[in-house]
């Protein structure tokens, strides 16, 4: 019996990319499975999804190890906001290291893991165009003067419409910057810009915009707000390497968010990723939720491994963990709260989320994880902010939500 179920659990996971354990808290994820399914006509190439998936090992490695490991020899005493975060760590340790251990002992989907790797190393139809060292940037292009001259062309294939030489596509041109660009139909659409090819979900739009222009996206009656709201700002970071991936914003810019004015009138649920900076923390829970009006629901963590299952690194490592947290939190809406729709609900506390890291600031998709808990109307009106790739059903506003939308990211079916 038990194996029955093991087998189906599997199954259910080759088709839809979660794999949930019954022992813990927690669920597996394979973001290429689960974005999948925002297309008909392309599928995500999981090469260049996974791309530190298949770099070797850093010839440094082993002095890095070894620094590491004097450094550890020479311990000093930690400050307040490390002894904070230090805190926060211990209490989630417990949850995230038995939410490990269920992977470790699911032995069918660390199979299915491994064959997933040797399929791809061996496969010759998982590579697609190889991608440049530095890809355009949306920003910059966003910040010259002839911005608002740059277009872009949707081909959109029409209900009834088949996929033959003989039925083109319609073209729609419309400005690139500071506008809504929109896919309505219920197909994936192709976008012509600046000599590139990239791949639009069906049912999704994007404002490609900076911060200054987001009020443009407060929608003139509340009952065409959002009842989700997805945020991944770009903390800022004192990391050179990671300013060059891309620009980052001091933390006072983002409690300017309109967030008050953008949700639905029944209320939403915003869900903000946090690194492990106890400096972030602090701020998200003393400033920037009380200044949105979001009141704290519960955290998710992102526990990050590699294909055989191990941690990207030791769980105790100080300045470099191996998960994030996801915060989760309510924004109550302004219609009668005996309204069904309105009800808040507990939101699970200390959920684990196990995935494969893609690309640098590339988060696994979680919006299946959060339907249950979104209050209001259904289907659920979700937005992500600062987003830097696109879902089918979704608004995607940033300046640069097309970045993991170029064709090289993905494979024709």
């Amino acid at each position: 019996m038990e194996d029955s179920q093991n087998r189906k659990k599997l199954a259910l996971f080759m088709e839809s990319g979660f794999f949930v354990f019954e022992d813990s808290n927690a669920i597996f994820i394979d973001p290429v499975r689960v974005l999948n399914r925002s297309y008909n006509r392309f599928r995500v190439s999981p090469s260049t999804y996974y791309t530190r998936f298949f770099e070797s090992q850093s010839p440094n490695l082993s002095s890095t190890s070894r620094k590491r490991k004097r450094n550890a020899k020479e311990p000093r005493a930690l400050n307040e906001r490390e002894r904070i975060a230090d805190q926060r760590h211990r209490e989630a340790r417990s949850f995230l290291l038995k939410a490990h251990e269920s992977l470790q002992k699911s032995t069918g989907l660390l199979d299915a893991l491994k064959n997933f790797r040797n399929n791809l190393s061996c496969s010759t139809d998982c590579g697609g165009l190889p991608l440049p060292e530095v890809q355009q940037s949306f920003a910059e292009l966003g910040q010259v003067w002839q911005a608002p001259l740059y277009e872009i062309t949707l081909n959109v294939r029409l209900s009834g419409q088949k996929n033959d030489d003989k039925d083109r596509p319609e073209q729609r041109v419309l400005p690139a910057f500071n506008n809504l660009v929109a896919n309505e139909t219920t197909d994936e659409a192709e976008a012509d810009f600046l000599n590139n090819v990239y791949i639009i979900p069906r049912e999704s739009c994007f404002y490609m915009s900076d911060v200054g222009q987001i009020h443009n996206l407060i929608p003139a009656h509340p009952n065409s707000g959002f009842n989700l709201i997805v945020i991944d700002p770009p903390w800022e970071n004192a990391s050179a390497h990671q300013k060059s991936r891309y620009p980052t914003l001091p933390n006072r810019y983002f409690l300017s968010l309109p967030i008050k004015q953008i949700i639905h009138t029944d209320g939403a649920l915003v869900a903000l990723w946090v690194t492990n900076r106890e400096k972030l923390r602090s701020f998200v829970e003393r400033e920037l939720f009380p200044a949105w009006g979001v009141s704290y629901a519960a955290t998710f963590y992102w526990l990050k491994v590699k294909a055989n299952g191990s941690l990207i690194s030791d769980l105790d490592l100080f300045h470099h963990r191996p998960y994030e947290s996801l915060i989760l939190g309510y924004i109550c809406g302004k219609v009668n709260n005996s309204d069904e729709q309105s009800i808040l609900r507990p939101v699970k506390d200390n959920y684990v989320i196990m995935s494969i890291p893609g690309d640098y600031s590339r988060k696994p998709p979680i919006a299946d994880l959060l339907m249950e808990y979104v209050p209001g109307v259904k289907p659920a009106r979700c937005i992500e902010l600062f987003a830097r790739e696109m879902m089918a059903g979704w608004v995607a506003w940033g300046n640069e939500p097309l970045h993991f939308q170029d064709s090289r990211f993905f494979l024709k079916r």
